[in-house]
């Protein structure tokens, strides 16, 4: 009773912050504003998501508890909660921040119902495409763990098929061709905010990091789909999490 006391005090103490500094802007970045995609949700067609549009796939109470439109996931048990509706085109905003070094998250699009249903915890979606949120340090900790120098993915928004579905990734490609590598290292560190927008129209998806485009792909299949907010090992919080369907 007292740890589990001491991890409910040590939660609502992230909850608290990241509700005090949650706020509709996008957060600050860095470079040209002439050179950056500003979009933050204020033109008309855009929804605001939070608890009541999402469903927990598999995981427990912890794995993301809502404060309004703030969600802090725990990262365990491996899993995660998806959007009430099925989505086809459309633009997707998510700021979001790791809260240790080394985290790894994401958000998946075009999720088939198949790859969620009698998912147990423990188990990510066999489909969809997954915009990956991957921090900075778990690189250092990954080669540091198999002695390897050259790294399969990016901390910078890869974006990558998953299961059964499929991909043509744009240009760069990581080393093994499956994942499209970030043009730019946009990406900011734990305990800062980034801002993803996401546009997925007629099965081609691209990525913007903190302004600027870095990559994305065509020819996805399905087109169409769940979107899932992805708790994989270690607590990171989504905040301002909007969304406007296209033709």
């Amino acid at each position: 009773m007292i740890l589990v006391g001491m991890v409910l005090i040590a939660w609502q103490a992230d909850l608290s912050r990241a509700v005090s500094q949650s706020t509709d802007s996008p957060p600050e970045t860095s470079g040209r504003l002439d050179q950056m995609l500003v979009v933050d949700g204020s033109e008309p067609g855009w929804t605001r998501l939070g608890e009541s549009d999402f469903v927990r796939v598999n995981g427990d109470d912890l794995t993301l508890i809502w404060h309004g439109d703030v969600a802090i996931g725990s990262g365990t048990p491996i899993g995660v909660t998806r959007s009430k509706k099925s989505y086809k085109n459309f633009e997707l905003l998510i700021e979001w921040r790791h809260e240790k070094p080394a985290g790894n998250s994401g958000v998946f699009a075009w999720v088939p119902m198949s790859a969620l249903e009698g998912l147990p915890p423990g188990k990510l979606p066999g489909g969809g495409i997954e915009i990956q949120m991957l921090d900075h340090d778990f690189t250092r900790q990954w080669k540091e763990k198999t002695g390897k120098s050259e790294v399969f993915f990016s901390t910078n928004g890869d974006v990558f098929p998953v299961g059964k579905s499929t991909m043509t990734p744009f240009p760069p490609l990581s080393p093994n061709g499956q994942r499209s590598f970030p043009s730019k290292d946009l990406s900011r560190g734990s305990g800062q905010w980034n801002h993803y927008y996401v546009r997925g129209i007629n099965g081609e998806i691209r990525l913007w990091v903190n302004g600027e485009e870095v990559s994305g792909g065509t020819n996805c299949s399905p087109a169409e789909g769940y979107l899932c907010l992805e708790s994989e090992g270690s607590p990171i919080t989504f905040r301002n999490i909007r969304i406007r369907e296209l033709p």
